[in-house]
């Protein structure tokens, strides 16, 4: 929407502006969830800095293990952030070698009804009035086959990609929720995306069990054979959309159905073997499947592309970040800092929109690490991420790196929450609690460290090991628009609640 700019506003916010620059007494403060006691003969003072924010794009190492919930669809048209694409790639295979499908003899001639892939859907971020279309087709990458321990990142060529093996399949988000029948009325299922797969794909699968005879119909005799046969599958989204929906395949509604029909008892009746995610190691009779999740940004024309200075666009890895710098915090001289926070507000934009496609959940924080340049490297801000927990970003006392008790959100925020609007309605802001780190700062007039503030899947700082730390978003879920430190309405700043040391 568009925004309203009065001049009495202006005037009262240039009289902010210039208080907040020297010290104000505070009788009491409602930053955040913290209230300052009321002591007697304790003089409280405030200090606003405002900060220095540059968009910047995310040199993503984000990759999402086969545990984690997938984004599959298409977003089209988000006003902001302009197009997302995510596909996803996957092995099922049976849980044992040799594997067939039943007794020759009880199978009625090919005996085979379809094959369906099924995957359990989770939910979606985006706007789900427009349908969704899929399709699946056969992996041919022989990299893929053999790629279990292989970090497949989110925004690097994704599993080359062979024959279409299955219709276009329109996908109605809304009804996912829905119950529906499948298999001549016996059986009901929901929350799950279903795509039959075509009649080739589904023969040759059925035909190649390791009981039947010929040349080719040996696939199932061992896992390395099933993989060399049938070496996985690709769901992408071909259609427009405009919202991701999430997928997990480790769960066990994911799976592979082959539908056939067999003589039991005399009688005709209809079964179905089911081929799931395999979770083992290596080492086991069938190995761990792999799993890839394909994600590709193009902001190109949209008004993430060509920022202006006043605003900062986050988007959820893979996508952008925050590089913060506060030069006012270089020489603040030691004082007693009962609270230090970043204030990050939300510049509204069509309410239809900013619902549909909704603000990160988390934001985090760390440090541009200054020991080196090349390749620039981070590292998890001091004493905040949680008080509980010892432990030393630097890694040269024994501690962890990061907190083992992982972040404490209560403590340290970060986390959207709503508000009034100045102009009205109601916009996400964020609080990031940086208090002992300011503290640390004055007293030791340690170095000011560019900040990097960016809403993350996962992150890993590769001078400590090459391990991933989860965070709280979902990959590619949420995106919004904040105010820089020069935005006249939605001002990015740290507000600085101390007491002077005499």
């Amino acid at each position: 929407m568009h925004r309203r700019i009065l001049s009495l506003f202006l005037i009262g916010f240039l009289g902010i502006v210039i208080i907040n620059w020297s010290c104000t007494k505070l009788d009491t403060t409602n930053l955040g969830s913290d209230l300052l006691p009321i002591v007697d003969n304790v003089n409280t003072f405030a200090d606003t800095f405002f900060i220095n924010a540059q968009q910047k794009e995310y040199e993503d190492t984000t990759y999402v293990v086969n545990s984690d919930d997938h984004a599959l669809g298409n977003i089209s048209n988000d006003p902001l952030f302009g197009k997302t694409t995510a596909n996803v790639y996957l092995q099922l295979k049976p849980n044992t070698f040799p594997f067939a499908f039943g007794n020759k003899d009880s199978l009625l001639g090919l005996g085979l009804d379809s094959v369906v892939l099924c995957l359990f859907y989770k939910g979606y971020w985006g706007d789900s009035n427009v349908v969704q279309t899929l399709q699946v087709s056969e992996v041919v990458d022989n990299e893929f086959k053999d790629s279990i321990f292989k970090n497949w990142r989110v925004t690097t060529t994704p599993p080359n990609t062979g024959a279409v093996v299955s219709q276009s399949v329109n996908i109605d988000i809304r009804r996912l929720g829905d119950y529906m029948r499948y298999a001549h009325i016996k059986d009901s299922v929901r929350s799950q995306i279903r795509i039959k797969l075509n009649a080739d794909y589904a023969s040759r699968l059925f035909n190649s069990d390791s009981t039947s005879s010929g040349s080719g119909n040996h696939a199932f005799f061992s896992d390395s054979v099933f993989r060399k046969e049938f070496n996985g599958l690709a769901v992408k989204a071909v259609g427009a959309g405009n919202a991701l929906m999430y997928v997990n395949l480790a769960d066990t509604n994911t799976k592979l159905e082959v539908h056939f029909r067999i003589k039991n008892a005399g009688r005709i009746d209809t079964t179905y073997k089911s081929f799931k995610l395999s979770t083992n190691d290596f080492g086991v009779t069938v190995r761990k499947s792999s799993s890839a999740n394909y994600i590709n940004r193009d902001k190109s024309g949209s008004p993430a592309s060509i920022p202006n200075g006043n605003e900062i666009y986050l988007q959820t890895q893979p996508g952008t970040y925050a590089s913060l710098t506060i030069p006012q915090l270089s020489g603040y001289s030691n004082r007693i800092i009962h609270r230090a926070e970043i204030i990050i507000e939300q510049v509204p934009d069509n309410p239809y929109y900013d619902s549909a496609f909704v603000a990160p959940n988390y934001l985090y924080l760390d440090l541009k690490d200054t020991v080196s340049a090349t390749p620039v490297r981070y590292k998890p801000i001091y004493y905040d991420l949680n008080p509980n927990t010892f432990y030393d970003p630097d890694y040269n006392t024994g501690l962890p790196y990061f907190p083992t008790g992982g972040t404490d959100f209560g403590y340290f925020g970060g986390y959207a929450r709503r508000k009034p609007g100045p102009f009205g309605g109601s916009i996400i802001y964020y609080n990031i609690n940086i208090s002992r780190y300011v503290q640390r700062m004055v007293i030791s007039q340690g170095a000011n460290y560019e900040l990097r503030l960016f809403p993350a899947f996962d992150f890993h700082y590769p001078q400590y090991l090459v391990a991933y730390l989860p965070f709280n978003n979902s990959v590619a879920l949420g995106r919004v628009r904040i105010g820089s430190g020069t935005n006249p309405n939605y001002t990015m700043r740290l507000r600085i609640i101390y007491s002077p040391i005499k």
